[in-house]
């Protein structure tokens, strides 16, 4: 009980303690010298929004003599490839390279970057889009010398045809506050994959089978000794998933990449090469083991005796009878309480799977998209 409490409680409690006693301020400037920017997209298969992405970039509140977009198709069989041709063809700031066939994204951000100009990268995905003044947000912070990374904040916008807005929303505003204590003491665990840039400098080529390349990448430059930090400033907007099946399919993805990350960089839980091994354990690691704590504490209930157990038992039984509620009747988790219970035990199942996913060597299968 006490690791699951820590979790979920305790950790971002320390953070906040930490933050307030030992604060670690970003000396974050505007100047009139602004650094050469290469903004690279990794796209497979994105006809139906790469040309509204490039739109959205291509209106971005940056000088167009400092700026690129960088497209690396990775394998794509659509019309990407032509979309994006057409693009370049009107404005000389977007460029394409195509792999032929896929490799990745991971081995396609690597080419985005070995072919970028700009001295300062930010990475964006397809689906989203950009405030207009996402890119001077996240270039101002590089004139601190300590700041390796900067993520920034992704925004949901209300979408009604979502039956899961309203619990995205309070989990995406718990998640925003650990990341945001995190930076002010120090340095994010990983950042926003949709909205983070980065030293061109302090890049090195991640494994191609990696699935967080925004947790992996933030945490080397990390270990080199650069901060990476939480810029609330710097907005991305995107879409609710429109039901709980789709945002599991993402969790799922999500949570087998962070076992992934054990496996291909294990000297991310070293004190000695990481500086915050800490906070990496507290908050990508453990997440991954609290379905299994709950578990454990559930069924070693049952050989306990005394009222304190009776009640402890009693309280899980109508926790877990809440979750299998909503699920049978849908009509429930209108209750707020109810639909919180419904989505964490929902975000625990998919622990599980994402689970079951890497260690049976299926993470293949977390890559497919989502509507």
């Amino acid at each position: 009980m006490f690791f699951i409490f820590y979790t979920y409680i305790i950790y971002p409690f320390i953070l906040l303690i930490r933050s307030k006693l030992f604060p670690k301020p970003i000396n974050k400037q505007y100047c009139d010298i602004l650094p050469m920017v290469s903004i690279v997209i990794a796209a497979r298969n994105e006809e139906k929004n790469i040309e509204k992405r490039i739109n959205n970039l291509l209106e971005l509140d940056y000088p167009s003599a400092r700026f690129e977009i960088v497209v690396v198709s990775d394998g794509s069989d659509d019309n990407t490839n032509q979309i994006v041709r057409e693009c370049a063809a009107r404005s000389a700031l977007v460029r394409i390279f195509v792999c032929a066939p896929s490799r990745g994204k991971a081995s396609a951000l690597s080419k985005g970057v070995r072919e970028a100009q700009g001295e300062i990268i930010v990475f964006a995905d397809c689906r989203q889009w950009f405030d207009r003044r996402v890119v001077m947000e996240l270039v101002a912070n590089f004139n601190d010398p300590q700041i390796g990374c900067v993520s920034g904040e992704l925004v949901f916008v209300e979408q009604r045809a979502s039956t899961i807005q309203k619990e995205m929303g309070v989990y995406w505003r718990y998640e925003k506050m650990v990341r945001k204590l995190e930076s002010q003491g120090g340095s994010v665990v990983g950042a926003t994959g949709a909205i983070y840039a980065i030293r061109r400098e302090l890049y090195k080529d991640i494994p191609a089978e990696t699935i967080l390349d925004d947790v992996l990448l933030p945490m080397i430059i990390v270990m080199q000794g650069q901060r990476c930090v939480f810029d609330p400033s710097a907005v991305a907007y995107d879409t609710v998933s429109k039901d709980m099946r789709s945002e599991m399919t993402r969790k799922i993805r999500t949570l087998a990449g962070n076992w992934q990350l054990l496996k291909i960089a294990p000297e991310l839980m070293s004190p000695l090469q990481d500086s915050i091994w800490w906070c990496f354990l507290s908050h990508k690691i453990f997440r991954l083991l609290v379905p299994f704590w709950m578990l454990s504490v559930f069924f070693a209930n049952f050989f306990l005796a005394g009222l304190f157990f009776t009640i402890t038992l009693v309280a899980q039984l109508v926790f877990y009878g809440v979750a299998v509620a909503a699920y049978l009747k849908p009509e429930f988790r209108e209750l707020r309480p109810v639909s919180l219970i419904y989505f964490f035990v929902n975000l625990n199942y998919a622990v599980l799977l994402g689970t079951w996913c890497f260690f049976s060597g299926n993470t293949a299968k977390t890559w497919r998209k989502v509507a």
